[in-house]
């Protein structure tokens, strides 16, 4: 695994969420090691501020690899996380058990809501079909909530209702819609994926 460099953030706008999206390959014989050195480095991770959770996909081929998927709220809380003494401990152990440095991305913004779970490191789609594609998938849930969520929200002062039907939206689109879009126009997203 190796580190990250990551420009200082000065306010809130120039501090967004963060994905970091690791590739690593395992030495053969070192899966178990690994994976105890992996278990203890997302318990670590969890316990920093700002830690939205982790994803791991491991291939079942015969040099095993695993994409490691953290997910900060601000780059700066991932900074903290990165700077921290445990991490580079753990760090430490899992290289001595891995082929080489490894591969990572580190995504902020929308292009996090685009990622695709067997193409780690992918570059993200044209700005502009991201526009497009989380536009109508916010237009929909957007209509869907204000039809179904907001009568049921009308005893609560108006901003509060507001800030209860953006985070859901949020949390639908991060974690249930754009996944699945994602997958599901992979090929416009990405044609060279898909000739």
């Amino acid at each position: 695994m190796i580190s990250l460099n990551i420009i200082d953030s000065v306010n809130n706008a120039d501090d967004p969420p963060v994905t970091v999206d690791v590739l690593q390959r395992v030495k053969p014989g070192c899966e178990m090691t690994f994976e105890q050195v992996l278990t203890d480095l997302i318990a670590a991770a969890r316990s920093f501020k700002g830690h939205l959770g982790v994803n791991v996909f491991r291939s079942g081929s015969t040099s095993p690899e695993y994409r490691i998927v953290f997910k900060f709220d601000r780059v700066s809380h991932l900074k903290q996380w990165e700077a921290s003494p445990l991490r580079q401990k753990l760090l430490k152990r899992a290289s001595q058990l891995t082929v080489d440095t490894g591969q990572i991305s580190v995504l902020t913004g929308l292009e996090t809501w685009f990622t695709l779970p067997t193409q780690p490191g992918l570059s993200p789609p044209p700005r502009y079909k991201m526009v497009i594609l989380s536009g109508i998938a916010i237009f929909i849930l957007l209509n869907l909530a204000t039809t179904f969520i907001v009568p049921l929200l009308l005893p609560l002062p108006p901003l509060l209702r507001t800030l209860v039907v953006v985070l859901l939206i949020v949390s639908i689109m991060t974690y249930v819609v754009m996944p699945r879009l994602t997958r599901l126009f992979a090929g416009w997203l990405y044609p060279k994926l898909h000739p």
